[in-house]
């Protein structure tokens, strides 16, 4: 991956390519859409001034994210008219968007599986590094771990309260010892990456860092830095329990390393190295097979014990940044720069069973709810797409605003997705409900 953070207004500009067609919402709100985000300030006065949006306002046809369209002289669609014909996808490998559009499956739009609920003004999700997008998680249908500027922030969508779980603008140290760990801890950390799950959070930083807190344990429990190299980046964390039910993690870095650590013992367990850089890793349901992607066309399934390449993943035309496994663990989803998703089967692996296509851009997150059901693929900016999985993707809901995309994330009962939008002046967190046959009042969840 690039090692640019997000806030290069030269490498923004390229990805984001958005200038041209904001200057009347620049004009309306006195703001600047692209570009860097320090004037911490300004963002945040811009972000709070106006209201979040309910479901019963959504349904009386207010803008979701309260983009007040009637005072604008364009129109909504004409601004994604605009925005689909002007935004600029990253590439490392010129054209790869426009090679890969033949082979991918012509899906039927209109689902509507999830709902839309609320979108909540006061919950600023930042994003650190333009191609990395794995900043929020749920925990439950009601709490929502995120990156906001230096903080991890807890949301809960229950009683609309945020709280501060991990601010790493100052320095911050371990206070359990443990053999390994850097008890000098890290100054000012640039967290790149972030996975929250049974009640522990690890935060990967631009340097190699990586900071692990218990969420029901004060303080932080354990720091190391995965390695000294200037590429150092971690590119991606994923938190996951053992056979025997021991916590472990898996970083995905830029110096082409995966290392898994156990955090019953707090030490690195194992160490692969790869040709390439790792953007993304992910682990089977029955941990024995682990998905590799990075920078190379070209990902690999290989032996989660031993790193050995199983099968090459043979497919895609650039970078990828993406990956997750259906829980059946027969199958699993890769997203990529040539802003396709594909579909792998493991049993037979020759070739993918089906390419996804986005909008706009690189497929940069993928979810799936843990009964197996639904799909998200969510690209950088505007889009995220649900699919059915159980259909075999040939139906998908189409979650359409205007912003960068920070993160997503399926609650575990899969009643809840949260979705991040960093954006200068509609920064939010939005939620959706899953929805079912009966519906509830707006004042029950």
């Amino acid at each position: 991956m690039s090692h640019q953070p997000a806030d290069d207004a030269e490498y923004m500009d390229d990805e984001y390519g958005m200038e041209d067609v904001d200057d009347e919402m620049d004009e309306e709100f006195g703001r600047e859409m692209v570009g860097s985000d320090s004037d911490v300030d300004e963002y945040d006065y811009l972000n709070t001034k106006m209201a979040d949006t309910s479901a019963a306002q959504a349904r009386r046809g207010k803008d979701i994210q309260g983009i007040p369209w009637e005072r604008l002289s364009i129109t909504r669609e004409k601004y994604r008219q605009t925005r689909l014909e002007q935004y600029k996808n990253y590439e490392n490998i010129p054209q790869s968007g426009e090679g890969s559009e033949k082979e991918c499956k012509v899906t039927q739009k209109g689902g509507m599986y999830y709902e839309f609920r609320r979108n909540s003004r006061s919950v600023k999700s930042t994003i650190l590094h333009f191609q990395l997008r794995n900043l929020v998680w749920a925990t439950s249908k009601h709490d929502v771990y995120l990156m906001s500027h230096f903080q991890v922030v807890h949301w809960s969508s229950l009683t609309c309260n945020k709280s501060e779980v991990l601010n790493v603008s100052g320095h911050v140290a371990p206070c359990e010892k443990h053999p390994g760990s850097l008890l000098e801890g890290f100054t000012q950390t640039q967290v790149s990456t972030l996975a929250v799950k049974d009640r522990l959070l690890v935060a990967g930083g631009f340097q190699g860092e990586l900071i692990c807190k218990h969420l029901d344990r004060p303080g932080v429990c354990f720091c190391t830095r995965t390695t000294y190299d200037d590429n150092a980046i971690t590119n991606a964390v994923e938190i996951y329990s053992t056979p025997s039910g021991a916590a472990h993690f898996t970083a995905s870095n830029n110096d082409c390393g995966v290392r898994d650590f156990d955090m019953e013992r707090f030490q690195l367990s194992k160490h692969f190295r790869f040709p390439w850089p790792v953007n993304h890793t992910s682990l089977s349901p029955d941990g024995k097979l682990l998905v590799i992607v990075g920078d190379n066309p070209d990902g690999i399934l290989v032996d989660a014990a031993t790193g050995k390449t199983v099968m090459p993943l043979v497919g895609h035309l650039d970078f990828s940044f993406a990956s997750a496994w259906h829980p059946n663990g027969l199958t699993f989803a890769t997203g990529n720069q040539d802003k396709t998703c594909r579909i792998w089967d493991a049993r037979n692996l020759s070739k993918s069973v089906a390419a996804l296509k986005g909008n706009l851009g690189a497929i940069r997150s993928i979810r799936f709810t843990s009964d197996g059901r639904f799909m998200a693929m969510a690209e950088p900016a505007d889009f995220v797409h649900v699919y059915d999985a159980k259909s075999g993707y040939e139906k998908e809901q189409e979650i359409d605003f205007f912003g960068e995309i920070s993160g997503m994330s399926f609650s575990p009962d899969t009643e809840s997705l949260f979705i991040g939008v960093w954006d200068r002046t509609y920064g939010s967190l939005l939620e959706f409900g899953r929805r079912q046959n009966y519906s509830y009042l707006d004042s029950i969840i």
